[in-house]
């Protein structure tokens, strides 16, 4: 057994970019393929995904990386024993069940178009903003995939018709990329782990189950859901028509709680990581813990149906990464994003220029979806660089607000926090 080649997949969908990698047994990477897709912004706000084109990046992805670690001299048919899935989380999208088509695109994590549906909520509810935190942990936020669910049944006619007829299936991207490896319309599995289920704003914290409570204050239909399930575990084996079939799906979880796995954080360890927002998780062990600072009281991991619960206090930056693209994709002052560095290098200050980059919103302390962004301080001095630092050193003012939150609960002392840089290319 020991002279057995064993391989693991690891398939990352982030908001920008799918990716899938093969482990050898050291956990060393033999083959990868990373492959951007397209961001839809239909009008200021909004924010879309094409779930097919999800799916098509994901074949490729596997496919590729198939390929390159073959051309090594790994036999990865045979040696490939499982694979495990992290995400893009709040993501949502809603398909038919007999067509497998999405309904709509997907709305993403960062969309604000619920604005409004939050605002008559606030109002309508007792609790305003603050009605179903103690139940699910968050608040009221267009940031939530309750909201982009009722903002789908009230606005498109293909998600109505279809909820009528039973033929309508919710998932965030997890679901939705489960459900087509393991089928699709030929009897695919319509699941979800807890850590992406505790951030639909649906799922009761302690018992793990959608909250009914919520579900009927909201009018959101229970058999659209799917189940839950813990985050390591075998859900089901990928079906034919992949570049990869038979093998079981082992593992899932929302992108920043795989990285607090992957950081190895145990109770009073903090991990942060920097991709196209920056996350910042205090896993606070067993015990669920409300904040009044702003912080997100969420699910952590549960490693098996039977292991520990783990949650954690979060603190969600919407735009990290996404300045940088900004500034690349947007106002072409940088070719490719590891450009900024050598840009921001140029200078030694930002030149008294400040930048707010709540294209969004702005999320944790703050939840405050009406924000926009801002840059201050320009004078006939400033230059392209000042600019590239200040879109960098808004990162870490962003942050700093994160930490001072965290701070409010000592009890819980830093043992360590960890960080994770996506844009690993970047030293500044």
């Amino acid at each position: 057994m020991s002279g057995e080649e064993v391989f693991i997949g690891s398939l990352d969908q982030g908001t920008t970019s799918t990716r899938f990698i093969i482990y050898d047994r050291s956990a060393k990477p033999l083959g990868s393929h990373q492959v951007e897709f397209t961001q839809y912004y239909p009008q200021s706000g909004w924010v879309e995904h094409d779930p097919m084109e999800i799916l098509e990046t994901v074949r490729v992805c596997m496919a590729k990386a198939v390929e390159k670690a073959t051309a090594l001299g790994h036999n990865i048919d045979t040696g490939l024993k499982a694979i495990g899935l992290t995400n893009q989380r709040e993501t949502s999208v809603i398909w038919s069940k007999s067509t497998g088509a999405p309904l709509y695109n997907a709305i993403v994590w960062m969309d604000v178009r619920t604005s409004s549906i939050c605002r008559k909520l606030e109002k309508e509810l007792s609790g305003g903003r603050t009605h179903f935190v103690e139940a699910c942990g968050l608040p009221i936020s267009t940031y939530f995939s309750a909201l982009k669910i009722l903002w789908l049944l009230e606005n498109v006619d293909a998600v109505k018709e279809a909820v009528i007829k039973g033929d309508a299936l919710f998932g965030t991207i997890d679901t939705w990329l489960i459900w087509n490896l393991t089928g699709g319309t030929e009897n695919g599995l319509h699941v979800t782990d807890v850590s992406n289920a505790s951030r639909t704003m649906l799922m009761n914290l302690k018992t793990l189950e959608w909250d009914n409570t919520i579900l009927n204050t909201l009018q959101i239909p229970a058999q659209i859901l799917p189940k839950i399930v813990s985050n390591s575990e075998i859900i089901g084996n990928i079906s034919k028509g992949w570049p990869i079939t038979g093998i079981p799906i082992a593992g899932c979880l929302g992108d920043q709680h795989a990285a607090m796995v992957g950081q190895a954080c145990r109770k009073g360890e903090a991990k942060s990581t920097y991709g196209t927002g920056a996350f910042i998780l205090l896993n606070t062990g067993d015990e669920i813990v409300q904040s009044k600072h702003g912080l997100l009281t969420t699910l952590a991991y549960k490693l098996g149906p039977e292991g520990p619960t783990n949650y954690a206090l979060e603190g969600s930056i919407a735009i990290a990464g996404a300045a940088v693209q900004w500034l690349r994709d947007s106002l072409g002052i940088i070719e490719t994003a590891s450009d900024i560095e050598e840009l921001a290098g140029r200078v030694d200050s930002t030149g008294g220029v400040y930048f707010v980059p709540a294209f969004n919103g702005l999320f944790a302390p703050w939840w405050r979806d009406d924000a926009r962004g801002v840059c201050i301080g320009i004078t006939r001095f400033t230059n392209k660089s000042h600019i590239a630092r200040a879109v960098l050193e808004s990162m870490c003012f962003q942050v700093r607000d994160v930490n001072d939150s965290l701070n409010y609960f000592r009890v819980f002392i830093f043992n360590s926090i960890r960080i994770l840089n996506k844009y690993n290319d970047a030293h500044i």
